[in-house]
């Protein structure tokens, strides 16, 4: 037996002569994972391009996601103790410098980066809490890198120049 449940949603996209735009959604129960993901990511991109066109947000969202993968390069490659942190707000303050489309990839992928691993956490170490403070940690860091601070602040004495 199928079950179907729909949900209506007016978005106001803040521009000048700009529209109500409803959405529609219809649900099928059961729905696959990836219909649900691939929604939450075209939403999350109607949301976060209401201010400047599509070419130039997903061209910044493409150089945000190059940064943050430049940052994780270089954390594997340092393999420095004390400096995960470090590559958090700076592969997120690179990102955010690109623009509005910089900072959504950053943030889409520090979440998913920290929500993945929280689900290994749960197979490997079962219900016990394991890794919690070090993911606030690191979202921590994400925002800060996000929001413009300097990422040297999470920066260990005696990390390479280099990075």
């Amino acid at each position: 037996m199928e079950m179907n449940s729909q949900a209506l949603f007016d978005i106001r996209i803040p521009k000048e002569g700009a529209s109500l735009v409803r959405v529609s959604l219809t649900l099928s129960f059961p729905f696959s994972t990836m219909k649900l993901f691939i929604g939450l990511v075209f939403c999350s991109l109607v949301l976060g391009v209401s201010s400047q066109s599509w070419v130039s947000f997903m061209g910044e969202a493409a150089q945000g996601a190059w940064d943050m993968w430049r940052a994780y390069s270089d954390m594997r490659e340092a393999n420095y103790i004390g400096a995960d942190k470090y590559f958090h707000a700076r592969g997120n303050y690179d990102a955010a410098q690109r623009g509005p489309g910089g900072v959504w990839a950053a943030e889409k992928l520090s979440n998913l980066r920290e929500n993945s691993q929280r689900v290994t956490d749960l197979f490997k170490y079962g219900d016990s809490g394991h890794g919690e403070e070090d993911s606030r940690a690191d979202q921590f860091a994400n925002e800060w890198g996000r929001s413009g601070k300097d990422p040297n602040h999470f920066r260990p004495d005696g990390l390479p120049d280099k990075y």
